[in-house]
């Protein structure tokens, strides 16, 4: 037997660091709460209070099963999402998704750099502008010149920037009780602003650029490990390893990101909710309000979440969109690859970037984009969903290690779940305001 086949069928090292074995599920997960979502979810802590808090216990098992099904795609294929709607889907589809997509994600990287500059101002004082262009800059470095296995280590330890949220609610006091019972039951009105709100959250957490990094990191590390293998035709004893450290990755990372988002919805909920504080528009508007409620201590914390995870997110953003350009266009992509040897790869990294920052420089509302790329987000996620479920339901594609029913039926769930979302949207967006 040759030697990568007996290490396939070894399957990956049983005695890695569970550390070691969290990459693409963590990282997306982290990338979900970047500053534009820290932004909703402060909105919903201030307007609401608790009132919301149950939005993100139920969109847990959604967001898992369907990074399950992406995660699941990249490996058992061995390709990203766009290579795969390629391969299988009508072309106009694909450059329909692809292109709305690449609009979504420059509005939300330039909202996301901007609240990063505004958090630094906030700490250290100077120019927003300067700011901008620095974080934009500095994105574009660590992409292009990190090569994968050393970049994902670095967005590892970002990750725990996000610990930040869930330190602020260690300086506040919070009435347990009262939590408890708002996690699980629902206790807004359902009016116009409410269910705006509830989408908006539906939209900032599951978020169709989660999906094309996930299934495109799943190759990356397929790629990165001269060992594995695609798991479609691979030993079945190999396989469940892969899908086992899949699930446990994606388990883990969407518990933290929804676990962070909760605890941002309660501490803007017991202070700035609690002191009549109801209208906040961006993240480090939300920080700026803490100081005087909550202190100097959890105005550092928020803002500096606010810049990390920014550093987080900007990246993943920026890395979809390349991502699925390439798949697309057949491109050479892969993060482990020199700048040279990926040219349009790289370029899209930089462009997207770069445009999020030039939106910063123009007469543009950023909340209202900030809004229209939330409608986007909402509008293009159903139609992927729908054809990410029906790729991984195929025989054809998948071989032997489709889904199991359950993961299907809330998978379906969750797409289901994210079609009521935007026809609502369109409700308050066009019945609400009449």
């Amino acid at each position: 037997m040759a030697a990568g086949a007996q290490s396939a069928a070894a399957g990956p090292a049983d005695d890695e660091s569970w550390l070691k074995k969290l990459g693409p599920g963590l990282i997306t997960g982290a990338a979900d709460d970047d500053p534009s979502g820290i932004a909703t979810y402060s909105q919903a802590g201030a307007r609401f209070g608790f009132g919301l808090l149950w939005t993100i216990v139920l969109t847990y098992p959604l967001m898992v099963a369907i990074q399950l099904i992406a995660a699941r795609i990249g490996q058992v294929t061995g390709h990203g999402l766009a290579t795969n709607i390629r391969r299988h889907f009508p072309g106009w589809l694909l450059y329909s998704l692809v292109l709305l997509l690449l609009v979504a994600n420059a509005i939300n990287i330039a909202a996301d750099i901007a609240a990063m500059a505004d958090a630094a101002r906030l700490l250290v004082g100077g120019g927003r502008h300067w700011y901008v262009v620095f974080f934009g800059v500095l994105s574009i470095v660590l992409q292009v010149f990190i090569p994968y296995s050393r970049y994902v280590r670095i967005l590892k330890w970002l990750t725990l920037a996000l610990l930040a949220y869930v330190a602020t609610v260690f300086v506040i006091e919070i009435p347990w009780g009262q939590v408890l019972v708002h996690a699980f039951v629902p206790s807004v009105k359902l009016n116009a602003d409410a269910i705006t709100m509830i989408v908006a959250i539906f939209g900032t957490t599951i978020s169709p650029y989660l999906f094309f990094w996930q299934a495109s990191q799943e190759v990356e590390d397929q790629k990165a490990d001269v060992n594995a293998v695609k798991l479609k035709g691979a030993p079945m004893s190999y396989a469940r390893k892969v899908l086992n450290r899949i699930k446990s990755d994606t388990f883990i990372g969407m518990g933290f990101s929804n676990a962070v988002a909760f605890f941002i919805i309660l501490t803007t909920a017991i202070t700035l909710n609690a002191h009549g504080v109801t209208q906040i528009e961006t993240s480090a508007q939300a920080a700026d309000a803490l100081r005087p409620i909550a202190g100097e201590f959890a105005f550092l914390l928020f803002s500096l979440g606010i810049i990390g995870t920014g550093l987080l997110a900007v990246p993943v953003l920026a890395g979809s969109a390349a991502y699925a350009m390439a798949g697309t266009f057949r491109w050479k992509n892969s993060l482990e690859l020199r700048p040279m040897a990926a040219k349009r790869f790289y370029g899209i990294i930089a462009i997207s970037t770069m445009v999020g920052v030039a939106i910063n420089f123009m007469p543009i509302d950023p909340i209202k984009a900030l809004f229209w790329s939330a409608v986007i987000n909402g509008v293009i996620s159903v139609p992927i969903m729908v054809v990410m479920m029906m790729l991984a339901s195929r025989g054809d594609v998948m071989g032997k290690l489709t889904p199991p029913l359950r993961l299907k039926v809330i998978g379906w769930i969750a797409t289901g779940v994210m079609a009521i979302a935007v026809v609502a949207m369109f409700w308050t967006l066009v019945v609400a305001p009449a």
